[in-house]
């Protein structure tokens, strides 16, 4: 009978401390809180909640204190009461000291939304530049797509680079100007909620130009309050945006518009005459069995002259100023209507599906002239780049948590495609936008990509291994108009990308990851038919080691040694309408990065990033990559909610880097500082903006181009560039109703 009673306590012991308790974690509206910690103190067990705020514990009983917090809540005690846990979380002041570090891949993303929780971006290049190591330029009017530059990368417009909003794609395959181009110009930034990214090719879910890196931005769901707001500063610069919710606090639904409208004339002699009208429109609703639902339309338009990129000979001899021109007749303009549905799908606690459908209509004209008078010395050098695109796709993925012998399993099988529909993608020679001299280029291009991926991920203990595999198929059609005939070249190809990740977590305050991949970016479609599909898919290949840790618990230090190859490709120049052939690189480099909370108001923050980079073919001397960093840095201090004030001072720095393959000309690097205070009184909140407070004399973007003036009897090969912007104050107001 002794030993009877014994086995039973020791089974109803065993039964008990493997109970399993569901839960779900809310803010006071309701919303599911994701990436919420919550921690058993009895059995240690500990879970993370998903997208839907859900969660499942195991080794939790009734009685059992749950220790729950979650980044900008205050943290809470709940006592497990039933079988059905509802833990509604309190809004905070951000505290750096209640991040956990969690076992995933995208672990990293904690740096974005500390990022985002401490200086809110109030301009579209900001929304870029909270991508720790990613910087940009501007050299077009502001109408143009930035310039960006990431792990020794000139990534010209987005070629290695893959971005998205909501799950739509924003990179532009076999683009009029240049392949990858991204226009991220029709994201209202008040509307962003949430920057997503990941450096080098390891994420089975990214394909296309997710070489370097990607970026997904996630607008909100809701507004809380309605809010207007009115930008003056210098450079005749205006901005109106305006946020209006249009249901009101409700629960299980919610609907607003937000717009926003810009002018300006910039710094420049000749008047940029920039107008930029951007309206979003989106309903999210919470179905049955806590499903989400949201649908968003938008429109975005564009209009501007530039004074394009100068030759520094003009401002050295006097003859114009940094701000001059010389042919102050580029510019362009370009639209871009999205519509998008996304839904998200418990099935279960440990299974969810979503999928979103996409439709863009996207219109592009640009007018460039960068040598000036080399080609035509009479009418001089002027191009017009000229597009009409289509854009529709879908992307599907379900997620599955399981068990296999007391390893738990997490399998993601994803799917989906995307097409491209162009007409009439134009490269002509013209004159003063107005004359057509010649068409260098004229055709329509179909491109379609069909993907799949299987990503997994396999947690024992401490130790997390993720093998995941994707497959893309691509399909590339085009239609010369030029030629007499008609005639479709047609090409296709599939390409197979594996990934391995390793990261081991030592506890909530350190780990330690190792991430391999193959990736790819895709090459303009006029490239793949004339090399007869081949080399038209470069494979990338990367490696990463590195580790986030919180040494003390208000620092947070990531670093990470990495390296990266890229095959052959060929290079498609939107600009001249010729293929440049570019042959094997290498790169490799050091990301340190630091966030720091000195006290509930201040924050620090800094990134350094170190490239080595070399083209491997090339002799000793000759294999510098033009415009490719090697070192740049980015940091600050802010503060918030300090008796009504917020604020910070930033810096951004790039060290000088070689403008050609020898390095003898070399592209100069700057250092330039911004500041803004802001000043929250009951409803409305005043703020003041300064860009390059010290007024610092810097170039935003340069290029060794060889050019000729129309007096000049030859040509001359030197750094050509766009000014940065000098010292620019404007003044803010927002009412909030």
């Amino acid at each position: 009978m002794k030993n009877f009673f014994i086995i039973l306590t020791t089974l109803l012991g065993l039964t008990t401390y493997a109970q399993i308790q569901k839960g779900i974690v809310v803010d006071n509206d309701g919303t599911p809180i994701e990436n919420a910690y919550i921690n058993n103190i009895s059995s240690e067990s500990h879970a993370h909640t998903n997208e839907f705020g859900m969660f499942s514990i195991d080794q939790t009983v009734v009685g059992n204190v749950l220790k729950v917090n979650a980044l900008g809540f205050k943290k809470m005690d709940y006592t497990v009461s039933g079988s059905e846990l509802r833990i509604v979380l309190e809004d905070a002041v951000f505290r750096l000291n209640e991040i956990v570090i969690q076992a995933k891949l995208s672990a990293m993303n904690v740096i974005s939304k500390i990022d985002l929780q401490t200086t809110p971006v109030n301009s579209s290049q900001e929304i870029l530049r909270k991508v720790p190591g990613l910087f940009i330029g501007q050299h077009a009017g502001g109408g143009k797509a930035e310039q960006l530059f990431l792990r020794g990368f000139d990534i010209d417009h987005g070629t290695d680079i893959a971005i998205s909003v909501d799950g739509m794609p924003v990179n532009m395959v076999s683009h009029a100007h240049g392949q990858g181009y991204a226009d991220l110009h029709f994201v209202i930034p008040e509307t962003v909620e949430k920057i997503d990214f990941g450096k080098g090719t390891y994420y089975a879910n990214k394909g296309d130009f997710a070489t370097a890196g990607y970026v997904a931005f996630q607008t909100k769901d809701k507004i809380e309050k309605n809010s207007i707001g009115l930008e003056l500063g210098q450079f005749n610069t205006l901005r109106t945006v305006g946020l209006f919710n249009l249901l009101g606090n409700q629960k299980t639904q919610s609907a607003y518009i937000a717009t926003e409208y810009i002018l300006t004339d910039g710094p420049f002699d000749s008047p940029q005459n920039f107008n930029r009208i951007n309206l979003l429109g989106k309903y999210s609703g919470i179905l049955a069995n806590n499903s989400k639902f949201s649908v968003s339309a938008s429109r975005f338009s564009s209009r501007w002259d530039a004074s394009g990129q100068i030759p520094q000979r003009l401002v050295d001899n006097g003859t114009i100023s940094r701000f001059g021109s010389v042919d102050d007749t580029e510019g362009g303009s370009t639209s871009r209507t999205n519509v998008n549905a996304s839904l998200s799908k418990p099935i279960d606690e440990n299974t969810f599906v979503k999928a979103n459908a996409f439709y863009s209509k996207y219109d592009f004209e640009l007018y460039s002239n960068f040598t000036f008078f080399l080609e035509d010395p009479i009418n001089g050098d002027q191009i017009r780049q000229k597009e009409n695109r289509t854009i529709y796709g879908m992307n599907a993925e379900l997620n599955k948590k399981t068990k296999l012998n007391n390893v738990n399993v997490m399998l993601q099988y994803g799917m989906g495609f995307r097409a491209d529909a162009t007409k009439d993608t134009e490269l002509s020679h013209t004159l003063n936008r107005r004359t057509t001299l010649q068409q260098i280029k004229l055709g329509d291009i179909d491109e379609s990509n069909l993907f799949s991926y299987v990503n997994s991920e396999f947690s024992f203990g401490k130790l997390m291994i993720n093998p995941a595999v994707r497959l893309d198929y691509f399909k590339f059609n085009y239609q010369d108009k030029l030629i007499t005939a008609y005639k479709t070249q047609t090409e296709s190809k599939v390409k197979i990308s594996p990934k391995l990740n390793f990261i081991y977590s030592q506890n909530n305050n350190l780990q330690f990851y190792i991430k391999s991949g193959m990736g790819f970016h895709s090459n303009d479609t006029r490239v793949v038919v004339q090399n007869s599909g081949e080399q038209i898919l470069p494979t990338a290949i990367g490696t990463d080691i590195g580790t986030i840790w919180k040494p003390f618990p208000k620092l947070i230090v990531n670093s990470a040694l990495w390296y990266l190859y890229l095959k052959q490709e060929f290079v498609y120049v939107g600009d001249a309408g010729v293929i440049e052939p570019s042959g094997k690189s290498k790169r490799m480099g050091f990301d340190l990065g630091l966030r720091y909370q000195l006290n509930d108001w201040f924050y620090l923050d800094t990134d350094a990033n170190y490239t080595y980079t070399r083209s491997i073919d090339e002799p000793k001397g000759q294999d510098y990559i033009p415009l490719a960093p090697d070192f740049t840095s980015t940091g600050g201090l802010s503060f918030q909610n300090l008796n009504g004030f917020s604020g910070g001072i930033h810096y951004r720095y790039l060290k000088s880097r070689p403008a050609n393959e020898d390095n003898s000309i070399v592209a100069k690097g700057y250092f330039v500082s911004d500041f803004n205070i802001n000043y929250k009184l009951k409803n409305i909140s005043f703020g003041i903006a300064i860009d390059n407070l010290f007024n610092t004399k810097w170039n935003e973007t340069q290029f060794a181009t060889e050019s000729r003036l129309k007096n000049e009897p030859t040509s001359v090969e030197e750094i050509h560039f766009t000014p940065g912007t000098p010292f620019f104050m404007k003044g803010k107001i927002t009412y909030t109703f």
